[in-house]
């Protein structure tokens, strides 16, 4: 069997690498509110690591709307399933000694030598490896560069009017700095901390950002690597993830012609999976996530695409978008996944019944047709949610 399980504070364990490694309570919260997540895009017969309170009766009713052959496995009853296959959102030291506590044989685990490639593969690091490779494609663009001392940190945010460094290691929208060609105390600061914590920095010029959009690909660890679909997604103004649009691929294929001719991105498409195959084929097994970009030039003000931001080398939200609307979305229907955070449960109790009140779900045969649905529960303590909202193809009526 496959135990799924939801730990969204992965890529904080990879940059902290250690077993004892304790994520900060919002991420506690986090976890323990999307725990049911995985049911979306579970394989039938598997089982998702929760909390039974509150998770045991909204799994019933979803079973009652939608066929989800997936059933619900807490914590303490761990040791009766010490020979699942895990499938956490992704792998870490931490994860790894959390289920070994719980009762998971060894040998169903990665080793913490496997553990110590998959860290090494997941630094953004070799996101800025995998953009040489797309030299020569026309209208793509991307540069970055790694600084492994304060004096090359320094040197690369006065080169240019704007930049951004990164840490090798963080989570989304975290471990960023965005510079505008003044190389401040605060800085400095900030680059010596990561200097010290992860050995480097990664500089890359700031690019006018018009589009987020992702590459979903699946390596099955024998040599393969497939694509998977693709992803459109919205992040705020630090980088931090919020939604994804539910399309088609045809739709999207659309879309990027507003931008650039449709066979650049399917250049990018097929050298990325060449790439990917090489790098990931045989050491890894899983969904990999490509983040993108389009962005305009701003001296002949055309657009380009910026074909490897980061590599997600785990499970991520625009998988799950994808997923769901491949399985449990109806045709003919358009709409957006979202992951929401209120300061407060009253907050989100409140948006939570007014969204209910408005767009009543509408399912037939299994599938969403229209309306609201929350994804997990929405609990007395939940302060995240996971929902789509969905129309009818041309009638988006949500933003009224």
């Amino acid at each position: 069997m496959k135990l799924y399980v939801f730990n969204p504070d992965t890529d904080m364990a990879l940059a902290n690498n250690e077993e004892n490694y304790i994520a900060p309570a919002s991420v506690r919260r986090m976890a323990q509110d999307l725990a049911l997540l995985p049911i979306w895009y579970a394989q039938p017969g598997s089982a998702v690591l929760a909390p039974s309170a509150y998770n045991a009766d909204y799994l019933q009713m979803m079973k009652r709307m939608f066929t989800l052959p997936v059933q619900l496995v807490t914590e303490p009853e761990l040791p009766d399933y010490a020979e699942s296959q895990i499938m956490p959102w992704g792998w870490n030291l931490a994860f790894r000694r959390r289920m070994l506590k719980g009762g998971i044989v060894k040998h169903k685990l990665f080793t913490t030598e496997e553990l110590g490639i998959l860290r090494v593969f997941s630094s953004r690091a070799w996101a800025m490896t995998v953009l040489d490779f797309f030299y020569g494609i026309e209208d793509c663009c991307g540069s970055a560069r790694y600084l492994n001392d304060l004096s090359a940190c320094r040197e690369f945010v006065e080169e240019y009017k704007r930049t951004v460094l990164k840490a090798p290691w963080s989570s989304s929208g975290k471990g960023l700095n965005w510079c505008r060609g003044t190389f401040t105390d605060s800085i400095a600061g900030w680059c010596q901390h990561v200097l010290d914590e992860q050995g480097g920095v990664i500089g890359q010029p700031e690019y006018n950002k018009v589009e987020d959009f992702a590459l979903e690909f699946y390596s099955d660890g024998c040599g393969k690597v497939l694509f998977t679909g693709y992803s459109l997604f919205r992040t705020n103004e630090k980088g931090a993830y919020l939604g994804n649009r539910l399309v088609t691929a045809e739709w999207v294929e659309k879309w990027i012609t507003d931008y650039l001719p449709l066979v650049t991105l399917i250049q990018v498409r097929e050298r990325l999976q060449e790439v990917l195959t090489v790098i990931f084929g045989e050491v890894y097994t899983g969904y990999l996530g490509v983040d993108m970009m389009i962005c305009r030039d701003e001296e002949t003000q055309s657009f380009r695409i910026h074909p490897c931001v980061e590599i997600n080398v785990r499970m991520n939200m625009g998988v799950v978008a994808h997923l769901f609307r491949e399985n449990f979305v109806a045709p003919g229907t358009d709409g957006n996944f979202n992951i929401d955070y209120y300061p407060t449960n009253d907050a989100l109790q409140e948006e939570h019944k007014l969204t209910m009140e408005r767009y009543p779900a509408v399912i037939e045969n299994g599938r969403l047709v229209s309306g609201y649905l929350p994804l997990v529960p929405v609990t007395p303590k939940s302060q995240y949610r996971a929902y789509v909202l969905c129309y009818k193809s041309g009638v988006d009526d949500t933003n009224d």
